[in-house]
């Protein structure tokens, strides 16, 4: 009996392991075409796959910056992401403190009201945002970009509410003790323990925010607002007409590359996240 179920959970962790390797595959083999396709001349794209380019061919890579504004594009997707990050982290975290560890009236029906927001699709409210926007001037600028991610995000404040709620409220009793207020409580002992929760949500609200193509199609207008992803778009309708491919591959190489980096930096906390189970002792 004993071996049958050694056999069997054997069995299920290679079947397990193969399908997360086919499903690891078929997510990278894209990305290496892109980057293929980037170095290969434009005449080349369409004969036999080649998924090494003979000859390779790194010019596209000095061409897409006189192509379009895509230095305007990475600066102002920069300045978006970053200001949406950090600072709606801090709200966020500061939201999932006190939901999570502090007692205030009605606390349950705001928790439960803010996470209703969530199935309201954001279509719905593309609209209403635009004649707000229009009115109060921010059309064809960052800021309606910006703005609302500074308040937070409720996707994170739920995740690290659950995060926090595993971590002893003895720490904060022993904190308040010794004379500690809540912000220092909340900056000195829960910021640092909830690190991977934190770093696995950075990853995602960095990826929203950088990818994001539909709020700066319809609140910018200009070229000199453009994000990444608009320029990205642009030389897609134009180039692609010509069958440019490889200079639409380079620059998307260019505007996926900072998410890779991110990624690749904090991928031990993004798991780390998903594997804890509360404070040992």
């Amino acid at each position: 009996m004993a071996r049958t179920n050694t056999t069997a959970r054997r069995t299920g962790t290679t079947v397990s392991f193969l399908l997360m390797l086919a499903g690891g595959v078929t997510m990278v083999l894209p990305f290496l075409w892109m980057l293929s396709t980037s170095l290969k001349q434009s005449n080349l794209v369409f004969g036999p796959p080649e998924w090494i380019p003979d000859p390779v061919d790194w010019a596209n890579y000095a061409e897409i910056w006189d192509a379009a504004p895509l230095a305007t594009g990475l600066v102002n997707s920069t300045i978006v992401t970053v200001l949406v990050v950090v600072v709606g982290t801090f709200s966020s975290t500061m939201a999932a403190f006190a939901f999570a560890k502090l007692d205030f009236p009605h606390k349950r029906i705001i928790f439960v009201a803010l996470l209703a927001t969530i199935m309201i699709p954001l279509v719905v409210l593309i609209l209403p945002q635009f004649l707000v926007y229009a009115q109060i001037g921010w059309l064809d600028t960052l800021l309606p970009l910006i703005v609302p991610g500074l308040l937070g995000n409720v996707t994170m404040i739920f995740f690290l509410r659950q995060y926090m709620l595993g971590i002893a409220t003895e720490l904060m009793e022993a904190a308040k003790i010794d004379g500690a207020g809540f912000f220092r409580i909340y900056w000195s002992i829960f910021l640092p323990l909830c690190k991977p929760a934190i770093a696995a949500n950075v990853i995602i609200v960095f990826m929203a925010t950088w990818n994001d193509y539909l709020g700066p199609l319809i609140f910018t207008s200009s070229p000199e607002n453009s994000t990444v992803q608009l320029v990205i778009a642009s030389l897609n309708s134009y180039y692609a007409e010509q069958t440019d491919f490889p200079l639409i591959m380079a620059a998307s190489i260019v505007a996926v590359l900072p998410v890779v980096v991110l990624f690749t930096i904090t991928q031990k906390y993004f798991v780390e996240s998903f594997a804890f189970t509360g404070i040992k002792g």
